[in-house]
């Protein structure tokens, strides 16, 4: 089990180093398939997707028991890699988080700066030590799970001002890197030449959003590695639910 789950690890490694890796988030076991039957090579799970399923808030809402009972169900749906949005780890201790993560099946996760508990960013310093913990756990495990640090200086709840989001976010990505994060995820960038200046500035793959000003073309033109959508396809999913409910009830008032 440990050999299979360091190739399915090594693979996903490997997915941010060639062509654009374009990750269609999931919220359960019956949309991991559809992503998976689609073709897409690696399955990610989206928390605020998942927690809203479960009926909880985003933003570790959601008790960890739950959020990582639909990962286990996610993992084993799909015969992919599968990376789980693990948000800010729920509190636990690096080798604890690391063995609850493997025993899901899954083999990568996200990682975010934000403290939950005590409000705006984690100092970096303390959160580049924890994240060097995550990977020497995962190491003595002997699955190399594929670490997302995700930088939430661009999101307006961070308390970063929007003048040196940007300096805060290379600072920061770059101590996570060297920390052994894999990939640096700067949530909330909508502008190409912020994007642009991360990709140049931090030493290893970035993790984009699609937005307004910035499609899959122009992100793969800039070098972004990794593309995420978070909790959109759920919403779409949910809003399509919501319009036929809709029209069932017309439906129904009209017979």
């Amino acid at each position: 089990m440990t050999a299979e789950r360091k190739a399915r690890a090594e693979l996903l490694r490997d997915l941010h180093g060639g062509e654009l890796l374009v990750l269609p988030n999931v919220w359960d076991a019956a949309s991991a398939k559809v992503v998976a039957d689609a073709g897409f090579p690696a399955v990610a799970t989206a928390s605020a997707a998942v927690s809203a399923v479960l009926g909880y808030p985003d933003g570790e809402g959601a008790p960890w028991q739950e959020m990582f009972a639909a990962a286990g169900r996610i993992a084993r749906a799909v015969s992919v890699p599968v990376t789980v949005d693990a948000e800010a780890g729920y509190g636990m201790r690096p080798g604890e988080l690391v063995d609850r993560l493997l025993a899901t099946g899954a083999v990568g996760c996200n990682l975010e700066d934000t403290d939950h508990r005590a409000g705006g960013l984690a100092e970096a310093g303390a959160h580049a030590q924890w994240l060097a913990e995550v990977r020497s756990a995962a190491t003595a495990a002997g699955v190399p799970i594929v670490i997302n640090a995700r930088v939430d200086a661009f999101l307006p709840e961070s308390g970063i001002p929007e003048p040196v989001r940007l300096a805060e976010t290379v600072r920061r990505g770059r101590r996570y890197l060297e920390a052994g994060a894999d990939c640096v995820y700067p949530i909330g960038v909508r502008d190409r030449h912020d994007m642009a200046a991360l990709v140049a500035e931090l030493p290893g793959p970035v993790n984009g959003n699609t937005g307004e000003n910035l499609d899959l073309a122009t992100l793969r033109e800039i070098g972004v590695a990794r593309v995420s959508y978070g909790p959109r396809f759920h919403r779409t999913a949910m809003a399509g639910f919501g319009t036929a409910v809709q029209g069932l009830l017309a439906e129904l008032r009209e017979a």
